[in-house]
C-alpha cells in the first residue's frame, strides 16, 4: 500500500486545484506501476514536499538504494531531469531514471535525515550554499529550458499594475528601485543553468560527498539571481550584507550585476505576493533595502 500523506493532498488541492485532486488520487497507482517498471520495492515511509510525493525505494536487481520521486508536471517541474542528467552528480543529486509522459523520477537517495538546516553556524551553511552554486552555475543550461529574459520581462510588465496595490509610499517607492535595478541588466540575462530555489532545506548530506542540492527549478541566466534564497531563509537582517558579500566572493560574480538581479528576485517575491492578495514580506523589503544601500 502506498501512502499518500494528507498534507500532500492538502498542498495540492490549494494550489493545483481539479488537476490536483486527480494526481493525488491516481498517485497509488502510479507509484505500483513504476515500482513494477523499474524493479524496485518499497523501503520505508512515504515523504513528501508541496508538489511530489517521495518514495524511498531498492532496485531487486543489484540492491541499489533510491527515491522514487512523483510529481505533477508543470513548467517547473518539466526541466528538472534535464537539469540533472547535465550536472550528473556534480553538486546536485544523481538522476537515475526518467519518465517523460509523467515526470516520475529516480534519484539516488541522500541522507534526508541531515539538511543544511540543521548546521548550526548560519555561516558556515552560507558557504556551503556558495560553493554549490559556484558548481552548478559552472555549467551552460541545456537547450529547451526556461530563460531568465523571458521572465524578466515578464515581471517588468506586472509591476507597474501591482505597484498601484501597494498602500505604502516607502514600499512603493522601494520596489520600483527594485525594478529599476532589473532594467539595467535585463538585456544580457545570462545562460548558466540555474537551480532557482537553493534554499538550505534543500541541500541534502550524502555519503559520496558532504552536501547535494536536490529538487531544482531550473532556468537559464545569470548566477547572481540565484543569491535571495540563502539571503531570506534563516534571515538575519545584520548578515544580509556579509552572506551576499560572501556568496559573490565565492561565485566570482561582479557585484553590481548580482545587486541588480538579487533585487529583481526580490521584486519577482513580492509581486506574486501582490499579485496574490497577500502583504509583501518584511524580511524581503529589509534584503532590498540593505543591497539598495
Amino acid at each position: 500500500m502506498i501512502d499518500v500523506p494528507r498534507e500532500l493532498a492538502e498542498s495540492q488541492e490549494k494550489f493545483n486545484g481539479a488537476a490536483g485532486r486527480a494526481f493525488v488520487s491516481g498517485l497509488p497507482e502510479l507509484a505500483a506501476g513504476f515500482l513494477d517498471r523499474w524493479g524496485l520495492r518499497l523501503d520505508g515511509p512515504s515523504m513528501y514536499g508541496v508538489c511530489a510525493l517521495v518514495l524511498p525505494v531498492v532496485r531487486r536487481r543489484d540492491g541499489t538504494p533510491a527515491v522514487l520521486k512523483l510529481q505533477l508536471l508543470d513548467e517547473e517541474s518539466e526541466g528538472e531531469p534535464a537539469a540533472l542528467r547535465t550536472w550528473d552528480g556534480d553538486g546536485a543529486v544523481r538522476l537515475l531514471d526518467h519518465d517523460p509522459a509523467t515526470g516520475a523520477l529516480l534519484l539516488e537517495r541522500l541522507d534526508t535525515s541531515r539538511t543544511l538546516a540543521d548546521v548550526a553556524d548560519a555561516r558556515e551553511a552560507v558557504l556551503v550554499i556558495a560553493r554549490l552554486l559556484a558548481r552548478l552555475t559552472a555549467h551552460p543550461a541545456p537547450a529547451g529550458l526556461r530563460r531568465l529574459g523571458d521572465k524578466a520581462r515578464s515581471l517588468l510588465e506586472r509591476t507597474p499594475r501591482a505597484l498601484d496595490r501597494v498602500p505604502g509610499p516607502e514600499t512603493r517607492r522601494l520596489l520600483a528601485d527594485c525594478a529599476a535595478a532589473v532594467r539595467e541588466v535585463a538585456g544580457e540575462p545570462g545562460d548558466r543553468l540555474l537551480h532557482w530555489d537553493l534554499h538550505y532545506g534543500n541541500v541534502l548530506a550524502a555519503d559520496r560527498a558532504p552536501w547535494l542540492a536536490i529538487d531544482p527549478k531550473p532556468l537559464a541566466g545569470d548566477p547572481g539571481f540565484e543569491l535571495l534564497p540563502a539571503l531570506g531563509n534563516r534571515f538575519d537582517a545584520g548578515e544580509t550584507l556579509w552572506r551576499f558579500d560572501a556568496m559573490t566572493d565565492v561565485l566570482g560574480l561582479e557585484r553590481g550585476r548580482a545587486r541588480a538581479w538579487t533585487l529583481g528576485r526580490v521584486l519577482q517575491n513580492c509581486v506574486w505576493q501582490i499579485e496574490e492578495g497577500h502583504p509583501v514580506a518584511e524580511e524581503h523589503l529589509e534584503i532590498a533595502r540593505r543591497l539598495r544601500g
